[in-house]
């Protein structure tokens, strides 16, 4: 009875929980927040396979949801990818610590649960809108587990699924391939030379499509913008610094994707409540334990705070310019603060092995002839009051990630106008430019925070984005080149053959958010209005010339080779759970 309630309490306590952080965005409607953008309907554009002109960020990301929206609502697949990935963050996290430290309480699980799902990390990246990177950040203690098994000379399908599922995007890939290669490349065991190698196979396949793409098309391979390593390095929290903000799990770079609790002194207090229970178990699970795949974790914890704090110093600024400078791709690493997600497995093992510690602490207080083993720790009288005052104590650290935190993350409605729009352009050719100038949009239904421009993702043609960020004030020169040449000629006035010349075959002004729309009356007044109402303007530029369509073969092999990752370990986890089922079911036979 006890076995069967430390398996599943956890994960029904950490559905609750994350049911607890999305409340307002479980209802109607669609996500729109800072980078998030679902829509009723995404399309297989040159965006969504990665090979435009910017960096392929949102890859594989972008073609699975616009596979899945043919079937379904784009706002209900982000949400259920999203509610999934919280829910396995916390689920995952107590089978990591129920497969490394086996001797640990229920609490001990629950506390352990709590920390994955209740923390700023998780609340910062919801404000900021980066809902797939949390699918990356879910799948780390699955991939701990999975790595162990594949040490313990079990199969590899578990593994191919945890790498696939992170690389929804490449920070997610990399983050699960690092946690993956530190366990698999730990002292012990026979075949470490060969784990090592079939892991960078399987880690290579799930990062094939965003590798593949920027290969095809060379997008984000140029010179990062010295400018956005300072705009995306680490911020320091009131009272902590930099670098006790990073060990928080705290310390995004945009000040405002920042729950309230952590604008003021309480970010002390709630970065206190947070490392407690991880400061009691740290010694603790790397001496008695000696075990090396612990080590390596807390190695790999350490660095994920050190490193992101010493980027954000002036030397390490500097570090950093010479690498963008020298290093394809590197803008890939600037948003220095989103590894520190690797902390997390090391995190929760180490609050784990805390509770543990704080029983055999009330048990010696007592007058006992002998002090408890780890196994008498289990005990309901000595494990849940340490294991209930942590988890207590874990969510007033961050009491503002609920409902959405602080209902800052809730659902929106789009307009009519845009499923107009689409419809309009369904069939059509040439590109679409949009007016504002700029990425982000403050539209009257989308509330207070800029949110990225869902056209791009709303529409079946490509839209033209200049990848350029305002941040802090200044500007972070972006990797749209033609983009950059379309809105020039839009804010110039210039004639619409310029535009033909271009590529562009319509230009969508969004009448109801501010902007800069400079001299583009002039160029727009000759054209003809396609559609328009209240909130948007589509105008037609006649004759564009279309540019010879890019070789996808490659890109689309990649996104296949991806999914057969994901789905075939499936397939195969499944199959072999029915087999041991039957198996199971013939040796009770008599």
């Amino acid at each position: 009875m006890a076995w069967s309630r430390s398996r599943w309490t956890p994960p029904a306590y950490s559905l609750l929980l994350s049911a607890v952080v999305l409340g307002p965005l479980l209802g109607p409607g669609y996500l729109l927040l800072r980078d998030a953008v679902s829509t009723p309907r995404s399309y297989f554009t040159d965006s969504a396979w990665g090979i435009a002109d910017a960096a392929a960020r949102a890859v594989p990301q972008d073609a699975v949801i616009a596979a899945l929206t043919t079937v379904f609502d784009g706002g209900l697949v982000v949400k259920t990818i999203l509610l999934l990935a919280l829910w396995l963050a916390g689920w995952g996290a107590a089978v990591m610590v129920r497969t490394v430290l086996p001797a640990v309480s229920l609490p001990a699980l629950l506390v352990a649960s709590t920390i994955a799902v209740w923390n700023p990390y998780v609340a910062e990246r919801l404000l900021q809108g980066h809902w797939s990177l949390l699918v990356g950040y879910a799948a780390l203690p699955w991939t701990v587990v999975a790595a162990l098994a594949v040490r313990q000379g079990r199969s590899w399908w578990a593994l191919s699924v945890c790498l696939a599922a992170a690389g929804l995007t490449p920070t997610g890939a990399l983050l699960a391939a690092l946690i993956a290669l530190v366990v698999l490349a730990a002292p012990g065991g026979s075949g470490r030379g060969l784990r090592v190698v079939v892991t960078l196979g399987i880690a290579a396949v799930a990062s094939s499509p965003w590798l593949v793409a920027t290969a095809v098309s060379g997008g984000g391979v140029d010179q990062t913008d010295p400018a956005g390593w300072a705009a995306f390095a680490a911020r320091a929290e009131p009272g902590l610094g930099t670098l006790g903000s990073l060990a928080g799990l705290g310390g995004i770079w945009n000040s405002e994707a920042v729950p309230g609790s952590r604008t003021g002194i309480f970010a002390l207090v709630g970065t206190i409540l947070l490392l407690t229970p991880v400061a009691f178990g740290v010694w603790p699970l790397i001496r008695r334990r000696r075990n090396p795949v612990i080590v390596g974790l807390g190695v790999v914890a350490l660095c994920a705070v050190v490193i992101p704090a010493l980027a954000a110093t002036g030397p390490g600024l500097a570090v950093a310019r010479a690498m963008g400078d020298i290093v394809p791709g590197a803008g890939l690493l600037r948003d220095s603060q989103k590894w520190v997600a690797l902390a997390m497995p090391f995190y929760v093992l180490a609050a784990a092995a805390g509770i543990g510690q704080m029983c055999r602490g009330r048990r010696r207080n007592r007058v006992q002839p002998a002090a408890p083993s780890a196994a008498q720790c289990t005990r309901f009288r000595t494990a849940w009051l340490p294991g209930t005052v942590t988890v207590l104590a874990l969510l007033i650290a961050l009491p503002d990630l609920a409902w959405g935190v602080g209902n800052s993350v809730r659902p929106v409605t789009y307009p009519p106008s845009w499923r107009a729009v689409a419809a309009e352009l369904d069939g059509s050719t040439g590109d679409v430019a949009v007016l504002p100038a700029g990425m982000f949009r403050r539209f009257p239904y989308s509330g207070d925070a800029p949110v990225l421009d869902p056209a791009p993702r709303m529409l079946p043609l490509d839209v033209l984005q200049t990848g350029e960020l305002i941040v802090a004030g200044g500007t972070v020169r972006g990797e749209g080149a033609r983009a950059t040449d379309v809105q020039n000629a839009l804010l110039a006035g210039e004639s619409a053959d310029a535009l033909a010349e271009l590529g562009v075959g319509w230009v969508l002004v969004e009448n109801t958010t501010p902007g800069e729309l400079g001299e583009s009356e002039q160029t727009l007044k000759p054209l003809d209005i396609a559609y328009s109402d209240a909130q948007l303007t589509l105008y037609r530029v006649p004759d564009p010339l279309i540019a010879q369509h890019r070789p996808t073969a490659a890109v689309v092999v990649a996104h296949l080779a991806w999914a057969l990752l994901l789905l075939g370990g499936l397939a195969v986890g499944v199959l072999r759970r029915i087999g041991l089922r039957h198996n199971a079911g013939r040796s009770d036979q008599p």
